[in-house]
């Protein structure tokens, strides 16, 4: 065979280290919404411009803060919302933002996670995430939303996911993968806050999950 099993095991454990750091922002940095109703604070850990957008245009004044910014800091902002990014990489390896974001869910500040930073909310909470078998890549991936049972055409990229039967209580499935049954959304019961695996901001992708950053908004205006 032209691999052996071990070089087939290092190729299977294979793993980029340290990513997060690369991507995020090393200051923080503010952008103003034209019609500002309430502010805040985007945790970066490599987001996607177009989370900006979605959040100015609802009335948002946002400031995007580096990965390893502590909770006080962010606390001290006076946030009426946090908004956990997308991002690279294994979410296990980010050990300081999740013992951070841990905290940060003690102050009960409206949360929205997507990609990595519902893989890191799941984390702070005490969940676990697996390495998929095949990892989820594209504009049309089907989830399930299983509050109604609709099913939504989703972009995604990733290869990590939250394993949902080691959700804790207060953390309930909200979206399941149509293709693999795998975890794609989780509420929280215990403080204010939801997060997805794929991207409702994503551009050029589906807008058929748009309407999330709406129940951001409407978590905010609920949490004041």
């Amino acid at each position: 065979p032209p691999y052996s099993n071990e070089e087939l095991e290092k190729i299977k454990e294979y793993t980029c280290a340290g990513v997060v750091n690369r991507v995020t922002r090393k200051e923080a940095k503010v952008y103003e919404s034209e019609n500002p109703k309430y502010n805040v604070v985007l945790w970066d850990f490599g987001t996607k411009e177009n989370i900006i957008r979605c959040l100015t245009q609802r009335g948002c004044n946002v400031t995007v803060v580096p990965a390893d910014t502590k909770a006080e800091e962010i606390k001290s902002l006076n946030p009426d919302g946090i908004m956990l990014s997308n991002g690279p990489g294994d979410p296990q390896e980010n050990k300081g933002v999740i013992e951070e974001l841990k905290k940060v869910c003690e102050y009960k500040i409206p949360i929205f996670g997507i990609c990595l930073g519902h893989q890191l909310l799941a984390l702070s909470q005490g969940a676990e995430t697996e390495k998929l078998k095949y990892g989820h890549r594209g504009a049309n991936q089907p989830v399930k939303d299983l509050r109604c049972g609709r099913v939504y055409i989703s972009a995604q990229n990733h290869g990590y996911a939250v394993v949902d039967s080691s959700l804790p209580e207060h953390g309930k499935l909200s979206f399941i993968n149509m293709n693999d049954g795998s975890c794609e959304g989780v509420k929280y019961t215990k403080f204010p806050a939801f997060s997805v695996q794929f991207h409702p901001e994503a551009c050029a992708g589906p807008l058929d999950t748009m309407w999330l950053f709406d129940d951001f908004i409407k978590l905010i205006e609920e949490n004041k």
